[in-house]
């Protein structure tokens, strides 16, 4: 079965680059534009993994980092915040809701596919 990944980002060249990156290492991937598209689509869809931004339209990163977590059903989702907030009050906010890891952009996509590897190689162990 083909790992499913979701990319919630209001940025359409980030969403593009991710979606195309991603394809191409194997993953099946999910979009959504913003954070309550993004909380629907984690219920609906499963991932295994989100990618998630943190500014974005309706529902921030971190509320939607929250929600997921305070859901029981949908708490074992791995969640990478990928974010241009890089202050470390940001990181520290975004690790203390729940995050399982946080890159700032810009980023090399090279790290992202090693990070992406990394913490779905968690969940097969």
């Amino acid at each position: 079965m083909t790992t499913k990944i979701l990319i919630a980002d209001d940025e359409p060249n980030i969403v593009i680059s991710l979606e195309y990156l991603l394809q191409r290492e194997g993953y099946a991937v999910v979009v959504a534009r913003d954070g309550q598209e993004a909380l629907q689509a984690i219920a609906r869809e499963r991932p295994a993994l989100v990618l998630l931004d943190v500014m974005m339209p309706h529902k921030s990163g971190f509320e939607v980092c929250q929600a997921v977590r305070a859901d029981e059903a949908l708490a074992h989702t791995k969640i990478l915040m990928l974010t241009a907030k890089g202050r470390e009050t940001d990181v520290a906010k975004g690790m203390a809701l729940g995050a399982n890891a946080y890159m700032t952009k810009p980023f090399s996509t090279r790290e992202l596919v090693q990070k992406v590897a990394e913490l779905l190689g968690e969940t097969s162990a």
